[in-house]
């Protein structure tokens, strides 16, 4: 059975074309930069829950905060190498000021130090930033890196428009 998960890119243009992306937490990713960052985004059934709505709740259950009210397009569906399916939803976040102090990231818990038996508490994400494009996908893990590239296209054509 394929998993799914849906994510919100957002992107400003000014001063030059960026998107919003986390670092991911936890024990694994700490001392990771490169291919250690996400786009906010989670599992969800398409059976039982539309992408949006999913890409909506994961952003909030990620950064602690309201996704911007703007206009969400649909980016694309970009498939990892493991079969799962990510479904992305951009969108303008000029007006999103959020940073730093503003979010509160959601937690997960795992048993740490491995097979310790103790349970402890990581943040899903540790670090939220605006990143360049050319920045943003040596630092996504390689599935949703071909987001950037379809923004990017986007973004082009409606210069071009």
């Amino acid at each position: 059975m394929v998993a799914w998960s849906a994510g919100l890119l957002l992107y400003r243009l000014s001063p030059a074309p960026q998107v919003l992306i986390a670092h991911m937490g936890g024990p694994f990713w700490a001392k990771k930069e490169a291919g250690a960052w996400s786009l906010p985004k989670g599992e969800f059934d398409p059976a039982t829950e539309g992408a949006l709505d999913a890409a909506h709740r994961e952003f909030r259950e990620e950064l602690g905060i309201e996704p911007p009210e703007t206009e969400w397009a649909e980016l694309g569906t970009f498939a990892y190498s493991s079969g799962k399916k990510v479904v992305v939803f951009c969108g303008d976040g000029a007006g999103f000021t959020a940073c730093g102090d503003d979010f509160v990231f959601g937690e997960f818990e795992m048993e740490w130090p491995p097979r310790s038996g103790r349970t402890a508490s990581f943040p899903e994400v540790d670090r939220a930033e605006w990143m360049g494009l050319d920045a943003a996908r040596d630092a996504l893990v390689k599935g949703q890196r071909p987001a950037i590239d379809a923004l990017e296209r986007a973004l082009q054509e409606l210069a071009g428009a």
